[in-house]
């Protein structure tokens, strides 16, 4: 016992330990790929909204960075939620039932929960983290528990607060709170800060479907395995996308074995949109689809230019 406690002194005092924490990422995920940020610490004071790149990749009063991932089903099979630095765990809260808040029962069910089920982590010289919106049972750390930064505290999850599965991370100096982004003080690890540089519009699911997809289909994944066949009764090229603002356009383009099949340019988008769902496609043509290979390519143009793009390729059976 004495030795953890000399240990968690070493953490929180002396003065060579007065920098900062170099933070990690808290996801074990691949960003760009399997994971993004949603959601920027909020910088206006007042009902404006104004995250650290001066965009809107924000809502009022959020205190916290959200880093999100492509779907529900990833959720189910499991992604871990990792410490960002050192610490001790100060307090979790593992009991909150994973949901969607859709209905008004929903939001008072979360009301006093928003974080869900969490973990908080005491760090060296006032520093804190704390984690929330945690798969219900997944936390694995218990309260006065050392972790090293990189350890699993548990799974990403639907609880509290959230209408996608995500973790929130709020940073906090001397219980106040910290934007990790700040770019006079960038907390976050070296090899971290290019891939998140500010970049809030990304396009974050792209695929093939044999009809029009919505929403949750994308998030339950319901066309992950569909595969261009001679007899699809339609080719769907499909794609979501995240913080898109005025005036950005979307542009779909479906290529099969002869060419290109549709490209589809949307009209500008009249407002901000924190996320959207597009789609276009063919219905089988007469004498069915050619065997072979069909891509399908998303874009999003701002002012012209193609500010993100991903592209799906498969091949008929």
């Amino acid at each position: 016992m004495v030795n953890r406690f000399f240990i968690f002194l070493s953490l929180i005092a002396g003065p060579a330990l007065a920098e900062p924490p170099a933070l990690g990422l808290p996801l074990e995920c691949t960003l760009g790929e399997t994971c993004f940020v949603q959601q920027y610490m909020d910088l206006d004071e007042t009902k404006g909204l104004r995250d650290f790149g001066g965009g809107k990749a924000t809502y009022d009063g959020h205190k916290g960075t959200d880093f999100r991932i492509t779907s529900r089903v990833a959720m189910r099979h499991g992604i871990n939620v990792l410490a960002s630095a050192s610490g001790w765990v100060e307090a979790t809260r593992n009991s909150v039932v994973d949901r969607l808040l859709q209905t008004d029962y929903d939001f008072a069910e979360a009301k006093g929960k928003e974080c869900g089920n969490g973990v908080l982590l005491v760090h060296r010289d006032g520093w804190k983290t704390q984690y929330c919106h945690l798969k219900q049972g997944s936390i694995i750390v218990k309260p006065g528990q050392m972790v090293q930064k990189g350890d699993a505290l548990g799974q990403v999850g639907l609880s509290g607060k959230t209408q996608f599965p995500h973790v929130h991370i709020t940073v906090f100096k001397d219980d106040k709170n910290i934007d990790p982004f700040e770019p006079e003080n960038n907390l976050w690890d070296d090899d971290l800060r290019a891939g998140l540089a500010y970049q809030p519009t990304r396009l974050i699911n792209v695929g093939f479907a044999d009809a029009g997809v919505n929403m949750a289909e994308v998030a339950l994944e319901k066309f992950a395995d569909f595969r261009p066949s001679h007899t699809s009764p339609a080719l769907v090229v499909y794609m979501r996308a995240i913080n898109l603002v005025k005036g950005d356009q979307i542009r779909l383009t479906l290529t099969g074995p002869n060419g290109q099949i549709i490209s589809k340019t949307y009209d500008p988008e009249a407002s901000q949109k924190a996320v959207q769902i597009y789609f276009a496609g063919k219905k089988l043509p007469a004498g069915g689809w050619p065997d072979g290979e069909y891509t399908g390519l998303a874009e999003v143009l701002r002012d012209g230019a193609v500010v993100d793009t991903k592209t799906v390729r498969k091949a008929t059976p």
